[in-house]
């Protein structure tokens, strides 16, 4: 995950990998002006690069890791804050652990989140979306999911294994439960996007 620097930053090979194809879902699905609320932000790298790619939003990172959050700041700074005035210093935010540190966004994306972590962790985020966003505001979540009961690919079943195997509580989720977790919360399923490396793109509008 690291990359050998002087500075803070953290490296993850895949989270540079998947940027871009991520990046065009966004850009189809997030409004053309406001803030975006990242949960579970990682390394970081993936706020520098959305950040830089839409300048007319507020990119606003987050992660619970102190390390994590030293490295979203490395990377604004390596960046350069003139560079990128949209991109805020990371909030210390934990999905369940009310209230959030912060009150209203216009959209919400979580990537790579909910399946390294309890199910309590998804119904936390989406309830707690729920309450952030407006009527037409948007929840993009992206990962590993399986469908109707079976994973998609060899290499996510044994990935959910290797994931329960360190934690019983993690594994890839179903994605038909999350749907319906989204929409107990007043959100619809508006897009499923198939994307690279087996994984997926769920795009929720709120009524």
């Amino acid at each position: 995950m690291s990359d050998p620097q002087t500075d803070a930053r953290l490296f993850a090979p895949a989270t540079d990998r998947n940027a871009a194809p991520i990046l065009d879902v966004l850009r189809g699905a997030l409004p053309a002006r406001g803030t975006v609320l990242e949960i579970a932000s990682g390394t970081g790298q993936h706020a520098a690069h959305f950040a830089a790619a839409l300048p007319d939003l507020e990119w606003q990172p987050s992660d619970t890791d102190p390390r994590a959050r030293a490295s979203i700041t490395a990377w604004r700074e390596h960046v350069g804050t003139a560079n990128l005035p949209n991109l805020r210093l990371p909030l210390d935010l934990d999905v369940c652990s009310e209230p959030w540190p912060i009150d209203a966004v216009d959209a919400i994306v979580c990537i790579n989140m909910i399946h390294i972590a309890p199910w309590e962790a998804a119904i936390a985020l989406v309830k707690g979306a729920g309450k952030r966003l407006p009527a037409d505001g948007v929840l993009v979540l992206y990962g590993p999911y399986r469908r109707g009961g079976a994973h998609t690919a060899p290499s996510n079943e044994t990935f959910d294994t290797q994931l329960r195997e360190r934690d019983p509580h993690w594994g890839v989720r179903d994605m038909e439960a999350v749907e319906a977790l989204a929409q107990a919360e007043g959100f619809v399923c508006e897009r499923v996007v198939t994307m690279p490396a087996n994984n997926f793109s769920l795009v929720f509008r709120k009524r």
